[in-house]
């Protein structure tokens, strides 16, 4: 449920054939380096790999996350991002030849778009290991959580409209006032406004409400999305979960953003909770914390 993928657009791809079967022009060239034989080997293998991928994912916290060993996380996730790192500083270099036909074009945006969202998941994946190691240290300030969550409304106000969703927000009038980590505590309600836009189709609502108790400070954040599944609200928030992995939504993800809201919320003092009447009804997300 966490995390997004985005589409090219402009379009179906176009195919060719090869062997008697439809191939994306992106693989055409490649595919034709390989003989009969070397494709179906290479196609086996690559299933196989999808699997192992899948059983390592389902039981990542059998990889040390659980027991606090994050080592594997760790060195998984900085080796990623220096090779997305090289590959985006090689987009950028792409980016300045101005001679470069459409379809040059539109292949370099589409690897800065995923680059972008890639690096995204490894941030959060390390965020997520830093957590639960105890190498996160939280930079707390007092802060009026009226004009964090304001920030993060505005963080995802282009993927809002891109979506044609209607997003509203609701303040109290007076200060609301925390003790908190003003960039990690934005992440967090960039992160629920994020997933909320993921599983809301075209057309749909979220809303953002920020509210004070006698000693909490409530944001709520709701949507009118797909809803999720009653067997897997109460697991929400575990690494690698879906909401709903049978979908077929490819912004599906690996799973990481709830599991890092909930770990950040928790260093700050406070809980978060997730509700749904079930699928097709929507979702409301609630986080409280301690007033300062």
């Amino acid at each position: 449920m966490n995390d997004q993928s985005e589409s090219t657009g402009g379009g179906h791809p176009s195919v060719e054939h090869i062997n008697g079967r439809e191939v994306d022009n992106e693989l055409a060239d490649h595919s034709l380096n390989f003989r009969p034989a070397e494709m179906l080997q290479r196609s086996t293998r690559e299933r196989a790999d999808r699997l192992q991928i899948r059983s390592l994912l389902s039981n990542g916290q059998e990889l040390g996350m659980e027991n606090g060993n994050n080592e594997f996380m760790t060195v998984f996730s900085h080796e990623l991002r220096n090779s997305l790192g090289a590959i985006g500083s090689a987009a950028r270099v792409l980016r300045m030849d101005t001679s470069a036909d459409p379809s040059a074009v539109k292949a370099r945006m589409l690897i800065e778009r995923q680059v972008g969202h890639m690096t995204r998941l490894v941030e959060d994946l390390l965020d997520v290991s830093r957590v639960r190691s105890g190498q996160l240290r939280l930079q707390c300030q007092r802060i009026d959580l009226r004009v964090l969550a304001a920030h993060a409304a505005q963080t995802v106000e282009f993927t809002m409209e891109q979506r044609h969703h209607r997003m509203t927000t609701s303040f109290p009038d007076a200060p609301v006032w925390l003790q908190a980590d003003p960039a990690r505590l934005e992440q967090v309600f960039v992160n629920l406004l994020l997933n909320a836009a993921k599983y809301t189709d075209a057309g749909g609502d979220v809303e953002l409400f920020v509210e004070q108790e006698e000693v909490e400070a409530i944001v709520r954040i709701r949507d009118s999305g797909i809803g999720i599944a009653t067997e897997v609200l109460p697991r929400v928030f575990g690494l690698f979960v879906q909401a709903d992995p049978s979908s077929g939504r490819t912004e599906a993800g690996l799973g990481i953003g709830l599991a890092l809201v909930r770990s950040l919320v928790e260093r700050h003092g406070g809980r978060v909770t997730a509700a749904s009447a079930g699928t097709g009804h929507g979702s409301e997300f609630t986080v409280r914390l301690p007033r300062s």
